[in-house]
């Protein structure tokens, strides 16, 4: 018992690094309240600057990509608790972010710069209303199995996990990845885009790009014809209001455990 207990305590504490990980986010993105943010004043020269941002995105790119990989971890879960296995990447995923945000370095620069109040009150909008879309995807799929607390809640009461149904709760009736799309707007709504921000969006935005294609092809593998179907008739990012035709599967589910 006591080793459940053990298992629990470590994935709340791995939980509640993310929660302070996801709102110093919003802060470093939007520039709000943090130390050091995408558009604080550069303090290194342009190319040593870029260098090690992009170096630093890659760190996250690669541990957020390798570690979702069923190859790795079956590997993993001989030296971790498998109930304790998806608590042990949101714990790297939030390393990696904070030592982002930590040695991350401006860069000086404007792409654009949107003077108008109403076009400021848009773009602000934009940001908002993605990470609400952020939000409200994750506890769509199942926010808690996401950050591993599903799971080590079971492990504590003695109960073997099982995997989430595949289902299409509201947001995906529409579009395959909301959650990525809010990332999109979350990333790109600023009214003024510095050089920093930028790289920040554009290297981010061709992760994303890349990952849903192993996603994809990971829950095409482990779903088979329910998922296929539902590709095939649902947007990968632009909503389609529609009404569900005959075909649509009842139960589906998308996983975003690939990015």
């Amino acid at each position: 018992m006591s080793g459940r207990i053990i298992v629990f305590l470590y994935g709340t504490l791995c939980y509640i690094m993310f929660l302070g990980v996801f709102l110093y986010a919003i802060g470093f993105i939007g520039n709000i309240m943090v130390p050091n943010s995408l558009d604080a004043e550069p303090r290194l020269s342009f190319w040593t600057a870029l260098a090690i941002n992009v170096a630093l995105l890659a760190v996250f790119a690669l541990q957020h990509s390798i570690m979702a990989r069923k190859s790795f971890k079956k590997w993993w879960t001989r030296y971790v608790p498998k109930a304790a296995e998806r608590s042990t990447y949101v714990l790297f995923t939030n390393v990696a972010l904070a030592l982002m945000f930590w040695q991350w370095q401006p860069m000086g620069g404007t792409v654009w710069a949107i003077e108008h109040p109403a076009g400021k009150a848009i773009m602000y909008g934009v940001f908002a209303f993605g990470w609400l879309i952020v939000l409200a995807s994750t506890f769509m799929i199942n926010h808690f199995d996401l950050f591993g607390m599903r799971q080590v809640w079971l492990h504590l009461r003695g109960k073997e996990y099982t995997p989430l149904k595949f289902r299409t709760p509201f947001f995906y009736k529409h579009i395959r990845h909301p959650l990525y799309l809010g990332w999109f707007c979350a990333f790109w709504g600023t009214p003024t885009m510095s050089m920093a921000h930028f790289v920040f969006a554009v290297m981010t935005t061709a992760y994303i790009l890349i990952a849903i294609q192993l996603e994809e092809r990971d829950l095409m593998n482990e779903h088979g014809r329910k998922y296929m179907e539902w590709r095939k008739i649902t947007p990968m990012f632009i909503p389609r209001l529609r009404t569900k035709p005959a075909s649509e599967p009842e139960a589906a589910r998308t996983d975003t455990s690939a990015a």
